[in-house]
């Protein structure tokens, strides 16, 4: 988990991922940071970056509950996008909702520095060995 909160994938550096670790229920807690380059003509985030959050999120929701041997892709990511978000600190909260030994399913949503959910998700996730 130590290497995947620290050595940033491009994807997650062009996001601004940043690990916070986990609150007092046990959700993993991810900030990300919503760039100017990132709005839309009507001047909020657009829709895909906001997915590509809550898939990051989610990722490192799920490679923190798994040992070290092992990681995890997503095989589908259903989203909902529920309010318009600015420019500024987007924070995910993740939990894994049900896990088997081949597949995960993790939850994620993304507030705004207002505290107002601005999308959430839920992926499924495929459980890998390390190569």
């Amino acid at each position: 988990m130590t290497d995947a909160a620290e050595n940033l994938p491009p994807g997650a550096q062009l996001l601004g991922r940043e690990w916070l670790g986990f609150d007092e229920s046990g959700h993993a807690l991810i900030r990300f940071q919503a760039q100017p380059a990132f709005t839309n003509r009507h001047g909020t985030i657009q829709g895909g970056f906001l997915a590509a959050m809550l898939d990051s999120a989610t990722g490192i929701c799920a490679l923190a509950a798994l040992p070290p041997d092992q990681t995890a892709v997503t095989k589908s990511l259903d989203t909902r996008f529920l309010k318009p978000a600015g420019v500024g600190p987007i924070t995910a909260r993740a939990h894994v909702v049900e896990r088997t030994d081949r597949d995960m399913v993790v939850q994620a949503d993304l507030v705004d520095a207002a505290g107002v959910t601005v999308a959430d998700a839920t992926a499924k996730l495929r459980i890998l060995a390390k190569k």
